[in-house]
């Protein structure tokens, strides 16, 4: 372990690895193909780096989250380690030369989105490459029971006969124990290898609010509450408005989300992780790959759609150890909308093949060809054209994704991209030549490295200043460039994007599994119904709550969630009140008057009256008009 810790010194600057990570390492160094369940902030990514750098050759990380796969690689960059990335929003060329460079460049890292790995490009190169370890991230999309299924994971076997020997590592911080076993499945594992660390977080501290306004609860909280933390919610013109209803109250407060342009976004998420705004506004585009430890509240102010996605977002408050909150904000109107989301979620077959059918003739993708083509795709414009609800088309491409016909992915921001496609020896022959060029070419020299050995992004606003010319020369100096073959430029595009996975086929030979579509529905009822039940229970902590979720199902109450403190004014211990709420609950299978009730429980009369005034002020046990009192289902 010495020469681990020594790595992990080096380049991050720790002397001991959190728990869990040492033993992750060292099983994969034994050559044991494993499963490492890590919370959300655990330091996942320690794992595989610490140990790829201790060896010779490349790791191949496979992630479908572009901005974390650009965040880790530019963190990687940062601290002097070679690192590449692959994804579908790249040109030819750059995937090209990016695999290339895998292949020769002695590079360290190369992340790959996951339906890059059906190409044939990708795995004749992947066998040209000194591959140490295979990491698969965010492992739970390649179960169909996990909350965010990939079909495009299920190509990952592939790689065990390209490359038999190699070891795999994968890593999540939300599984369910049906979807660990279907993740060793699904990855063919030798033998099962499941390492983790208990989900519960004693400084952390669950909360359920039911409020009608949310507005109101969010400026008295924060005007009560000191620190810095996340609100998120369900669409981004909520994040602007309610950002610029805390200001307008003296809170520090900004935006964020998926529309922003990339400059725009890392501004905001910098101003946030140095202190100098206090609370962002969100929706869940926002967080992943952010390690900011001081977090103390994290407000959800509508709920999401399941208890995976609401645990992993929980999670970022509080990473230093310190007490902090997770707040859950909840009515009747939510409820509701949550029981509808079943039906908007999953358009009826009809139209998910109209919309499929729709969508390529927009394309103008022809029958029999677009596989692995790539296409700008902007999902406003397209329902406007078609004359189509935007809910439908995002959940109908959704399922076509499930489907294995498309990836849709709306999070692309990719800065310009410049990459000198000719020598030193012939740049200088063109410079001596082209003189009016030779000062922006010298400015680029200076700015960026790398350039003649892959595309590396560059900001046109940055090399303006920096030459003191505007924008639009930036822009000339750059296409001449391209023109003259002397560069390759990509400008910077913003578009979110549709991949073809497959070719397109005749509307009539679509399948949507009947199978498939129910059992998904299915699965999406049964995560709406636990959402639900989670901000409803009135009588079981939460945290273990969330925990049973997960298969904990010893775990002790936390003494701090609203339910546990509920309970404690009633002078009873966690056991006692479940011991006769329980008996309470069997009785009433049958309703019957109070008098029979008293009389048929057992124990200390004065302890069972507090229980019974307690479930009915909760509403778990009621009153019928014909005097006989029954417990709520």
């Amino acid at each position: 372990m010495e020469n681990y810790r020594q790595i992990l010194a080096r380049y991050w600057g720790y002397s001991e690895f959190r728990p869990l990570q040492g033993e992750i390492i060292q099983s994969v160094a034994a050559g044991n193909d494993t499963l490492g369940l890590m919370p959300t902030g655990g330091g996942k990514s320690i794992t595989f780096q610490v140990f790829s750098l201790s060896r010779e050759g490349i790791c191949v990380v496979i992630t479908p989250l572009i901005a974390l796969m650009k965040d880790q690689v530019e963190k990687l960059q940062s601290k002097g380690i070679k690192a590449l990335m692959i994804h579908s929003g790249m040109s030819p060329m750059e995937i090209k030369i990016t695999l290339d460079n895998a292949v020769w460049g002695d590079y360290k890292f190369l992340y790959v989105s996951p339906e890059r790995l059906g190409s044939e490009q990708f795995a004749e190169r992947l066998t040209q490459m000194n591959v140490n370890l295979i990491t698969v991230d965010e492992a739970h999309c390649i179960s169909q029971w996990g909350y965010d299924f990939r079909p495009s994971y299920l190509n990952i076997i592939q790689i065990r006969k390209i490359l038999p020997g190699v070891t795999f590592l994968a890593l999540t911080a939300t599984a369910t124990p049906r979807v660990i076993e279907d993740i060793q499945e699904k990855l063919g594992f030798k033998k099962k290898n499941v390492l983790q660390v208990s989900f519960q977080r004693e400084n952390l501290n669950y909360l359920v609010r039911n409020v009608e306004n949310k507005n109101g609860y969010l400026l008295d909280t924060l005007q009560k509450v000191k620190g810095t933390g996340i609100i998120y919610v369900r669409s981004r013109k909520a994040t602007r408005e309610i950002a610029e209803e805390l200001r307008k109250n003296g809170i520090s407060a900004d935006f964020y989300n998926a529309g922003l342009t990339t400059s725009v976004r890392s501004d905001k998420q910098d101003a946030w992780i140095s202190g100098k705004t206090r609370v962002i506004v969100a929706t869940n585009a926002f967080g992943m790959g952010i390690d900011k430890p001081d977090v103390r509240f994290v407000i959800h102010f509508a709920p999401p759609e399941s208890l995976e996605a609401y645990f992993q977002e929980a999670g970022r408050a509080g990473r230093d150890g310190k007490k902090a909150a997770a707040v859950l904000l909840f009515n009747n109107a939510e409820k509701t909308k949550l029981k509808k989301q079943v039906a908007v979620s999953f358009p009826d077959v009809a139209s998910i093949k109209r919309i499929y059918q729709s969508l390529c003739n927009y394309l103008q993708v022809a029958e029999g060809f677009g596989k692995n083509q790539t296409f700008g795709f902007q999902l406003q414009q397209f329902a406007q054209t078609f004359k189509l609800q935007q809910a439908m088309v995002y959940n109908s491409l959704k399922m076509l994704q499930l489907e294995g016909y498309l990836e849709f992915t709306e999070e692309v921001n990719n800065p310009s991209r410049v990459y000198f496609t000719v020598s030193r020896d012939d740049l200088y022959k063109f410079q001596v030549s082209n003189i009016e060029m030779d000062g922006f070419i010298k400015l680029l020299l200076r700015s960026y490295t790398g350039l003649f050995t892959g595309f590396v992004s560059v900001d046109e606003g940055l090399l303006s200043k920096r030459g003191g010319i505007t924008p639009e020369q930036v822009y000339q100096f750059l296409k001449h460039l391209r023109q003259a073959k002397i560069i390759d430029y990509v400008p910077q595009n913003n578009t979110p994007y549709i991949f073809f996975t497959r070719e397109r086929v005749a509307v009539e030979r679509l399948k949507i599994s009947k199978e498939n579509y129910g059992n998904r529905k299915e699965d999406f009822q049964k995560r709406i119904d636990a959402v639900i039940h989670y901000a409803t229970c009135t009588t079981h902590c939460r945290s273990q709550l969330l925990l049973e979720y997960f298969g904990e199902t010893d775990a002790p109450r936390c003494g701090s969630c609203d339910v546990c403190k509920s309970l404690a004014q009633l002078e009873l211990t966690g056991y006692e009140f479940e011991q006769l709420s329980l008996q309470i609950k069997k009785i009433l299978e049958t309703p019957c008057s109070f008098e029979k009730l008293l009389l048929e429980l057992e124990g200390d009369q004065h302890k069972l009256r507090r229980v019974i005034k307690w479930l009915t002020d909760n509403e778990k046990i009621i009153f019928r008009v014909d005097g006989l009192i029954e417990w709520r289902v």
